[in-house]
């Protein structure tokens, strides 16, 4: 039996054809291998260069409330007051004699002038009695004429040895009674003549009509009120100070008030008197305050409210009282400079409670920018960025 070999050419080039796979395969995997190798190496420097960089501090935007201008100004201390205006100068014109009312030539709120006529009454009976008053003069003077002729007689007598001592100091006496007589009658006619005066009611000083007390025709009596007169050209404010606050007054004083009716318009006076006893239930003492009034504008019993100032000082840099802070014992303000913050100690002096400032005698100077009130995280060496335009305060 012939057993024939067969031939092993034909698979030759398969194996060749899996070699060359395995061959691609082996390329493909190297150059992934170093594309990986290469990324990390790209990516290390990338982080170290992270790690190095440091962050950037932030900047805090500040708006027009959070700061304020330093303002140098005098600053003053207040104690607040309220009262009732009243006349410096009024007055209730009465009649001096009795009569009847022929006219009255004013009436409530009409201006009068100092002496001028604002009231006329019956004055027959007055000229009656300046008529006999006259008559009574001429008569004594007639008597002291007699006595003084009868004097001059006597004189004669007496140096001639005619009549004795006593009548010639008789005669003396009799010109003396004439003489007081007629001096008398004198003063009775001038009564007589002011009465009659009188009669004509004038006004005793310049200001406006209040109160008309009488009509034309009613018949007076002595001391019966005719017209009130009041002059506004000068008030008083008569306002109650608690006592514990009275230590701080002191005449001189400027008082700046307001009145209703009268919007935002601020009137002024000063401390003229001082009280010296409490009022009764209040303990409270009355503070008198001079107020002009030219152009008459405020009225007698019109209410104000104000303040007079206790104590004023110099022009000197004002800061918010919101500005200063306590640090270590000291007080310090927030300055900005070149758009960082700066701790800055200040010596303080006056305080203003009601406008929230307070004075800066050392340490700031007018024109600084301060904080106005604490942020939170804004500390010194903070960056800042400032408002446009930065507010003043006070």
């Amino acid at each position: 039996m012939n057993i024939e070999t067969l031939s092993l050419a034909p698979a030759a080039p398969s194996r060749k054809r899996r070699t060359g796979a395995i061959a691609l395969a082996m390329l493909v995997l190297g150059a992934a291998a170093g594309g990986y190798a290469l990324t990390r190496q790209d990516a290390a420097p990338a982080k170290l260069d992270a790690a190095a960089k440091p962050e950037k501090a932030p900047v805090f935007e500040l708006s027009r409330r959070d700061v304020a201008v330093v303002e140098a100004r005098p600053l003053a201390l207040t104690l607040p007051l309220s009262g009732s205006l009243t006349p410096l100068a009024q007055a209730t014109v009465k009649s001096k004699v009795s009569g009847v009312v022929l006219a009255t030539t004013v009436q409530e709120g009409m201006d009068v002038a100092a002496g001028q006529v604002i009231a006329r009454m019956d004055d027959l009976e007055a000229r009656a009695h300046v008529a006999q008053q006259q008559a009574m003069l001429a008569d004594a003077s007639a008597r002291l004429a007699l006595a003084k002729k009868n004097q001059a007689n006597s004189a004669a007598l007496l140096k001639q040895n005619y009549i004795a001592q006593n009548a010639y100091d008789t005669t003396s006496n009799a010109v003396d009674l004439a003489q007081a007589a007629v001096d008398a009658a004198r003063a009775q006619l001038e009564l007589a003549r002011i009465a009659l005066a009188d009669t004509v009611i004038r006004a005793p000083l310049s200001g406006v009509v209040s109160k008309r007390h009488v009509q034309a025709g009613e018949k007076l009596s002595p001391d019966s009120p005719v017209f009130s007169i009041v002059d506004l050209k000068q008030l008083t404010l008569d306002a109650q100070v608690p006592a514990s606050d009275i230590p701080r007054v002191k005449v001189g004083q400027e008082v700046r008030f307001r009145v209703d009716g009268f919007g935002a318009r601020d009137f002024t006076g000063k401390v003229v008197r001082i009280n010296p006893s409490t009022e009764a239930g209040s303990r409270a003492m009355l503070v008198y305050i001079g107020v002009d009034n030219p152009d008459g504008a405020l009225r007698a019993g019109m209410f104000a409210k104000g303040q007079v100032t206790t104590e004023k000082s110099a022009a000197r840099p004002l800061l918010p009282l919101t500005a200063v802070r306590k640090e270590n014992d000291k007080d310090v303000v927030y300055r900005i400079e070149n758009g960082k913050v700066v701790a800055q100690p200040v010596k303080l002096g006056l305080r203003n409670q009601d406008e929230g400032l307070v004075e800066a005698i050392e340490g700031v100077d007018a024109g600084a920018v301060v904080l106005a009130l604490p942020l939170d995280g804004v500390k010194p060496g903070s960056a800042v960025k400032l408002p446009p335009t930065a507010p003043l305060k006070g």
